[in-house]
């Protein structure tokens, strides 16, 4: 792969995991928690839309994120150390675990109404990905640094 593209797929990935960041950080601390007032009449309605609407907002740059992150894995770019990518893609195999395993389970659930006990369930486990997140946001910003070091 040309360095060129190296770079790009670099970019790619801090990119789609910068807007992560921030979408998951909304997420945790204002969506997640404004679940409690919404109200039980129209609660299912909305956990329906909610989930169709953040499936059209979060699938693209989850699925970059990774594929960039495995690409990295290939081919690092001169100068970023190989750990760093290496810690970086398991971050995103426990950030897509964490979501298949815990949070979409949880909005599955909830689509049928309400429930306290799952509503907390997906606001605790959902600091697994704003953690993940984070950190994977300062790797590929250490990443980057890496790159414009002379």
């Amino acid at each position: 792969m040309s360095e060129n593209l190296v770079r790009v797929t670099l970019l790619a990935n801090v990119a789609s995991t910068l807007f992560m960041v921030g979408v998951i950080w909304f997420v945790q601390i204002v969506h997640y928690p404004l679940y409690a007032n919404v109200g039980e009449q129209s609660f299912s309605n909305y956990e329906q839309r909610h989930n169709n609407a953040t499936s059209w907002i979060v699938g693209p740059p989850m699925l970059v994120e990774a594929a960039t992150a495995m690409l990295l894995l290939w081919f690092c770019p001169a100068g970023v150390s190989r750990l760093i990518v290496g810690v970086g893609f398991v971050l995103v195999v426990l950030i897509w675990v964490s979501t298949a395993f815990l949070q979409v389970p949880c909005h599955d659930a909830l689509v049928n109404g309400f429930q306290p006990k799952v509503h907390q369930r997906l606001v605790a486990s959902n600091w697994i990905r704003t953690i993940a997140w984070s950190f994977r946001g300062c790797l590929t910003l250490s990443m980057i640094w890496s790159m414009l070091k002379p």
